[in-house]
């Protein structure tokens, strides 16, 4: 089997190809994202897209020395402003806790201490440090969450800037990146910014925030009630092109920690 066709996602491996590559002492990639509204142009499961991401990362860290495989993705990911949505499946905090616990835990009952978390859902952050916090108090074991998406927006922003008015929830960086790497779920027709829904009175900031004299005031309000200019504009300025740039830089700098962690693993917590 060459390089290129090599397994590298444990579930295309059987148990006893698996316990043979676990030998290597591999490093483990977890792939978190959700299954929600990315608004009327994207598919709503990024958590496939964060899969493809990893093993595209697997694949160049492996060729670049670092045997590294990826666990299955956890398509659900912590309730997060999308309950409105039709088909948006979320979990609550606890449960999300208890699952990633479990799975984490599980990896390292076979001697996998070499993990790394790559994020795709903004709402698993405050979960994902609360967790791999709590590993690295009770176990001295240090547990990287690589941010995807916001990693790429970074890269993004440094290719095009930030005055563009694009990047935002279901507009970029997932929109070109979708456009470069699934394009076939990706829908057809205009998008129109929308007006910003009121509540007590006052204009919708954002995710669960009121604009109260240039003051953000927290409340809760979901998706359905914010603005979608980001959008909009995003969708007018639609590059498959620069999505791709900005999957193989996320790839290649993806690869690059991997190799840099698989480095310090076992010298400091």
């Amino acid at each position: 089997m060459s390089a290129s066709t090599q397994h590298v996602r444990l579930g295309d491996m059987t148990a006893a190809a698996f316990a043979v590559a676990a030998q290597s002492s591999p490093v483990i990639l977890l792939p978190l994202g959700s299954h929600e509204d990315h608004g009327p142009h994207q598919p709503m499961g990024d958590y496939l897209l964060a899969d493809m991401v990893a093993e595209n990362i697997a694949r160049r860290a492996t060729e670049r020395g670092v045997p590294t495989f990826v666990a299955p993705s956890l398509p659900f990911g912590v309730a997060d402003y999308f309950g409105s949505s039709p088909g948006g499946l979320a979990l609550s905090p606890e449960t999300f806790r208890r699952v990633l616990t479990d799975v984490l835990e599980g990896l390292l009952r076979h001697g996998l201490c070499k993990i790394v978390i790559l994020n795709a859902h903004g709402g698993n952050v405050p979960v994902v440090h609360e967790v791999t916090l709590g590993f690295r108090r009770d176990k001295g074991l240090t547990i990287p969450s690589f941010y995807l998406w916001k990693i790429a927006r970074q890269l993004m922003e440094g290719r095009i800037g930030t005055a563009h008015g694009r990047f935002g929830h279901g507009a970029e960086p997932l929109l070109a990146l979708n456009l470069a790497m699934r394009p076939d779920c990706v829908a057809a027709g205009e998008t129109e910014a929308t007006a910003c829904s009121t509540v007590l009175g006052l204009p919708v900031a954002g995710f669960g925030t009121l604009d109260f004299q240039g003051l953000a005031v927290e409340v809760p309000v979901e998706f359905d009630e914010t603005a979608k200019d980001a959008i909009a504009v995003a969708w007018r300025e639609q590059n498959a092109a620069l999505g791709g740039d900005v999957a193989a830089a996320l790839v290649s700098a993806g690869a690059d920690f991997i190799l840099h962690f698989n480095a310090v693993s076992g010298v400091s917590a």
